[in-house]
Order: C-alpha cells, then sequence, then structure tokens
C-alpha cells in the first residue's frame, strides 16, 4: 500500500512539473534598445516587452526616474498587439526613452516580470555614452562689440503692431455693434420648451433591453451580439464618463477609468464584459449559451451601479411680499 502510495505521489509531480514548464513556455520576456552606443546627452529607446496569452496576466517591472545614471526622460502608453497566424497570443511593450550626461558605459540590470505562478527575467543590457569631442587647436576669440543700428517708427510698427490693429478692431467692433442695436427691428420672445436630456444610463439600458429582445445569440449571431453588447457599454462610458471609450482598448478603457468612483465589483464585472467580447470577436471564442447571457446581467448590473442620480434642484428663496 505504501509503495503504491509513493508511485502515485511521483506522478502528481511530474504531472505538475509538466503542466507548469508548458505554461512557461507560453511566456517569454525581454528587452531591448534602439541604439546601444550614442553621444552623452543624445537619447535612445528602451523597450521592455513581453509575449503572453491573451488570457493570462502579468505584471511589468515598476521603473523609477532613472537606472543609476541613466536618466528616464519619457515613458510611452503600453502598446498591446497580437499575432497574426494565432490571435491569442498577445505582444506587450511598454517604451521608455533614456539619456545620460555622464559618458560611460553602463549596465542595465534585469528586469522582472511576475505571474501568479511564476516570475521572469529579461537579460542584462549594456549602453554607452561617447563623450562629445572639442576641438582645442582652434584659437579662442574675443566677443565682438555690438553694432549700430537705426530703429524708426516702420520698425516700432512691426514690433508693436497687435497695440494699434486690436485697438482699432474694438472700436470698430463697438461702433458696428452700436449701430446694429439701434436699428436692429424688435422681435417678440417666443418661449422654446426645452426637452429633457435622456440620462445616459436610460440610453444604455433600453439599448441592452433591445438587444436581449432581438435573441442575436440564440439564432447563432454570437460575434454580433457581443459587438453591440460592447459598442453599448463603450457608448455608455463616453456619455457618463466622457472618454473616448469607442476608440480606445479595453486596456485603455480601464486606465481612463482609473480615478473613477467605480466599484471593484462593478469593474469586474464590466472587465469580463469587454474582455469576452474582445475574445469572441479576434479570437473567434465560442462562448457558452450561460456565459451569453452572463454577460448581458453583468451589463445592465454594471449601468445600475454606475448611474448618476439625479441632484435635488435647489431650494428657491422666498420673494419678499
Amino acid at each position: 500500500m505504501k509503495r503504491y502510495f509513493n508511485y502515485t505521489l511521483v506522478l502528481i509531480l511530474l504531472l505538475t512539473c509538466f503542466a507548469y514548464r508548458t505554461n512557461a513556455q507560453n511566456i517569454k520576456v525581454e528587452a531591448t534598445l534602439d541604439k546601444v552606443s550614442i553621444p552623452m546627452g543624445d537619447q535612445t529607446r528602451l523597450h521592455i516587452i513581453a509575449h503572453i496569452q491573451a488570457k493570462d496576466e502579468i505584471t511589468f517591472p515598476q521603473l523609477a526616474d532613472s537606472i543609476g545614471k541613466i536618466q528616464i526622460v519619457s515613458v510611452a502608453k503600453p502598446d498591446t498587439s497580437f499575432d497574426k497566424d494565432n490571435v491569442q497570443n498577445e505582444t506587450i511593450t511598454r517604451n521608455y526613452t533614456v539619456t545620460s550626461f555622464t559618458p560611460g558605459t553602463y549596465s542595465i540590470p534585469p528586469f522582472t516580470f511576475k505571474t501568479k505562478t511564476a516570475s521572469y527575467t529579461t537579460d542584462s543590457l549594456m549602453l554607452q555614452f561617447t563623450p562629445v569631442a572639442i576641438d582645442t587647436t582652434k584659437a579662442i576669440y574675443d566677443i565682438k562689440q555690438p553694432l549700430a543700428v537705426t530703429y524708426t517708427w516702420l520698425d516700432w510698427l512691426k514690433d508693436h503692431w497687435q497695440w494699434v490693429v486690436f485697438p482699432l478692431l474694438a472700436v470698430l467692433f463697438i461702433i458696428g455693434l452700436t449701430i446694429y442695436i439701434a436699428t436692429r427691428p424688435n422681435k417678440k420672445f417666443v418661449p422654446i420648451n426645452k426637452v429633457p436630456e435622456i440620462p445616459p444610463h436610460s440610453i444604455a439600458l433600453n439599448k441592452l433591453s433591445a438587444l436581449r429582445d432581438k435573441k442575436l445569440w440564440q439564432s447563432d449571431e454570437v460575434k454580433l451580439y457581443h459587438s453591440e453588447l460592447s459598442d453599448t457599454l463603450r457608448e455608455y462610458l463616453e456619455n457618463r464618463y466622457h472618454i473616448n471609450a469607442l476608440e480606445q482598448t479595453s486596456d485603455e478603457i480601464f486606465a481612463g477609468l482609473r480615478s473613477a468612483q467605480i466599484s471593484a465589483d462593478a469593474r469586474e464585472k464590466l472587465r469580463r464584459t469587454l474582455l469576452l467580447a474582445d475574445l469572441v470577436k479576434f479570437a473567434k471564442e465560442k462562448p457558452l449559451p450561460e456565459d451569453n447571457e452572463f454577460s448581458m446581467e453583468n451589463a445592465i448590473s454594471f449601468v445600475m451601479q454606475t448611474k448618476q442620480e439625479p441632484q435635488a434642484p435647489a431650494d428657491k428663496e422666498e420673494l419678499p411680499k
């Protein structure tokens, strides 16, 4: 009995190692430089890249303002691309513009990426900053004395034309406005009944209800169903939080909503709905019927949790009788 137990334990360990090795092969990280040797004070770009599966989650290393004597000038937005042959293979790139004002050759240490189960490290890089050559054979000359120039009223007018043009335009505008007010016919005021604006959450809920009534996924129109569901949520996010959600990727949407007052539960519902829609549209994912209905429920719940409550009108002061 003990011998059988030992065989079982060894088999479980071998299967676990094989599963871990298979998952690790799906993730690859690297760091590259556009140039490895530049003059001091010049700039080059450092690229930190992770090749992962679309469903994987990976944490990039956090860089400070400098790497030793190498200064980070600017950080670009993360760039995400998909493999043309397999859209489930995703490449995430972060670009950093770096420079240094001290000549020398510096080592950029390896960068460490982390997932829920493992860590991945890039290779170290070498970056050289060469000094600026100074020609010491040329003589040093004295500074030339200022040259005398004439300054006429035309020169003054060229330098200060706005002091003349703008006041003249203001005078002409006032004269024209006075003539218009004096000669315009009197028009009777016609009150316009302003149509109350429909709040964003009502528009979104009406569209979601209409989409559910179409029964698209029940008619094997799964891609169209998730596309309209995603577009409805993106339009709601634009009207509710004033971000360009229709033109952004899902990652850019979450980055734009980072400072918005949205609960963790609502954020998770939005993330699941948009992620499944992206997988259906770009990765040809075929969700189960309950997943299709669950996306609709998540979308409706997200809109209800984040809708803007109407503000109560301010109390009017009573006029003295």
